[in-house]
């Protein structure tokens, strides 16, 4: 020690990579922002889901409203506490997913998996759709252009996710806090008025269709419980949290849950108290906003931050669909370029995925939110009812304390959820539910076609198997296509000598004088390597090498390929080169089974 200063151990530090390391990853409050958002904002479509179900019996039927909204609580709540255990059962992320796989077996995994890539295309679809609704609810010359909003936002999201979801989540950090707060508002301020400041929206008559009986208010509150979409997105995500990533994101996953609670019940004491039926060109949170806060700068200003944040609610799903792509990708069920990340912790196949799936739908439908939502809540059940199912057979099998307490939380929700999506299933299959029904089939079975490719090309490498020694039994021969005697043809055979027993220059010409004139420049060079010069009448420049390279592979030789080709420094002058050693290798990879190696001579130009 000296001056104080202690000697420390030197070690080698690797540094890294943009948008690696703890301080890139998600806080809970960061999580509750880039997770979070589709859940909180469902608070735009969920209550106004019960209304248009409970209104064909009549305005007097809204009273209805508010306990079926306790239900849907009740279950909110019961799903909270199923995936906080999720989340400590599978901290690797992939929510029911990862439990369908490790404790239902593979036909339910294939399911949960197919069911979760339907419910994260659809949130994008559902959100920017609702965004639009919200948008045109504060400017109504705005109605006809929902579908331009949508796709220009699924724009913005997908460049901004492309740059990580951590970056993203500090970007929706100050659009969430700002919701809730408005939300929350609208609650209060409303329930502190007697009445409604301001009535919004153009009115509407609701004849009589059928009585409130017991299947209408199934019917209603399965309509509602769309509200609870995105429940499990934190869950599928627990990777992006920082360390300790589950106590993290089971926090997150409780803010969630107790935010969500409070503004449903808020708003369906208000609807009921005030009465509040659907109105042309308005949605029904704007007239509960128009209520609270009047239609001056309050209401444009809170109607603007709900369009706001459903935009970015889809924020959801580019969080949670590459991370389960990238476990579908290592269980071998999708592409294994699904599971590759770029320089920042990206997936970037899956985020592009996932745009132009999204971008199809919200085109497909015109970006119509009531089209859109029959399709979205069914596959949310079958992830919801799988997960605690899951959950069930594990608590029965390793039997750990209070064991039976946790299974009975998991089988209630997991009835409740399956009798939601039976009932949203029969009433909404006419509507555009059958989309789903085909759907979910068609992804699982593309699922499996994949694994089985995987298992199929895993059994011919013989992968997982010592394989034989090596074949030393003949030497290696690198053939070298070449046009002149040049620094090219000097950096070509240079290498070639490096990496095999014996070197060949092949040469193809149309011309007797310039055969000749290159075969008197190569012996004046004299590069101890031989030249065969092949005859070309046609002028062709690639068949006679491939002619000449299948001969010279038919005595079982490792024959090697070695294609130089020149480099420009700046790309501009790339146009000015031939492509023909592009074109060559690419015609031996398909008609031979040579090694082809491209060598790059880079320009100072």
């Amino acid at each position: 020690m000296a001056y104080g200063l202690a000697r420390r151990e030197l070690r080698p530090r690797v540094p890294l990579r943009p948008g690696e390391g703890e301080k890139h990853r998600l806080t809970s409050l960061e999580g509750l922002a880039a997770l979070s958002l589709d859940a909180l904002s469902s608070v735009a479509y969920g209550p106004e889901a019960i209304v248009l179900a409970l209104v064909v019996a009549g305005t007097g039927a809204l009273t209805a409203t508010l306990p079926i909204t306790l239900a849907i609580t009740f279950l909110l709540a019961t799903l909270v506490v199923s995936y906080g255990q999720v989340i400590a059962v599978h901290p690797d992320g992939g929510g029911a997913y990862a439990v369908a796989r490790k404790d239902l077996g593979r036909t339910a995994s294939l399911l949960a998996a197919a069911s979760l890539v339907v419910d994260y295309v659809l949130t994008v679809a559902v959100s920017l759709a609702a965004g639009a609704d919200a948008l045109a609810s504060a400017f109504p010359a705005l109605a006809h252009d929902g579908l331009l909003v949508c796709l220009v936002g699924l724009a913005l999201l997908t460049v901004v996710n492309l740059r990580g979801v951590t970056e993203s989540a500090r970007v929706l950090m100050l659009p969430t806090l700002l919701f809730i707060v408005a939300v929350l508002g609208v609650v209060v301020v409303g329930l502190f008025r007697s009445h409604p400041v301001a009535v919004v929206g153009t009115p509407e008559s609701f004849p009589v269709q059928e009585s409130l009986g017991f299947l209408l208010i199934l019917k209603a509150f399965s309509s509602g419980c769309s509200a609870l979409t995105g429940v499990e997105a934190i869950a599928n995500a627990v990777p992006t949290f920082r360390t300790p990533k589950v106590k993290r994101a089971q926090r997150t996953e409780l803010m969630l849950g107790a935010l969500l609670g409070l503004m449903l019940i808020g708003l369906a004491v208000l609807i009921r108290r005030d009465h509040v039926a659907p109105r042309g060109q308005v949605t029904i949170l704007a007239q509960l906003t128009a209520g609270a806060y009047g239609d001056g700068w309050a209401y444009y200003a809170t109607n603007l931050l709900v369009t706001l944040v459903l935009l970015l609610a889809a924020n959801t799903s580019f969080g949670g669909l590459p991370v389960l792509m990238s476990l579908l990708a290592r269980d071998h069920r999708l592409p294994h370029l699904f599971g590759l990340r770029a320089e920042r912790p990206v997936y970037r196949y899956g985020v592009g995925a996932l745009a132009l799936l999204a971008a199809l739908l919200l085109v497909a439908t015109d970006a119509d939110t009531h089209r859109l939502i029959p399709l979205f809540a069914i596959g949310v059940f079958i992830g919801f009812t799988l997960s605690q199912l899951g959950l069930v057979r594990h608590w029965a099998t390793l039997k750990p304390a209070g064991w039976k307490r946790r299974a009975l939380i998991n089988g209630t929700g997991a009835l409740m959820t399956t009798v939601a999506g039976v009932i949203l299933l029969t009433t909404k299959f006419l509507e555009g539910a059958w989309v789903v029904v085909i759907a979910v089939p068609l992804l699982m079975l593309l699922f499996a076609r994949i694994e089985r490719y995987y298992t199929a090309v895993g059994e011919e490498l013989g992968l997982g198997r010592i394989p034989e020694a090596p074949d030393r039994r003949t030497g290696s021969l690198v053939i070298v296509p070449l046009g002149e005697v040049s620094k090219l043809a000097q950096h070509a055979v240079t290498a070639a000598l490096a990496l095999g027993d014996e070197v060949v220059a092949v040469a193809v010409h149309a011309d007797p004088s310039r055969t000749r004139a290159l075969e008197e420049a190569w012996e004046r060079w004299n590069p101890g390597v031989r030249l065969d010069v092949i005859d070309s009448p046609h002028r062709s420049l690639v068949q006679p090498i491939v002619d000449y390279v299948q001969r010279a592979a038919r005595d079982g030789r490792q024959i090697a390929v070695l294609i130089p080709e020149v480099e420009p420094r700046h790309r501009r002058y790339e146009i000015l080169q031939n492509q023909r050693g592009l074109l060559l290798a690419t015609v031996l990879r398909a008609r031979t089974d040579v090694v082809v190696c491209l060598l790059p001579y880079r320009l100072t130009l």
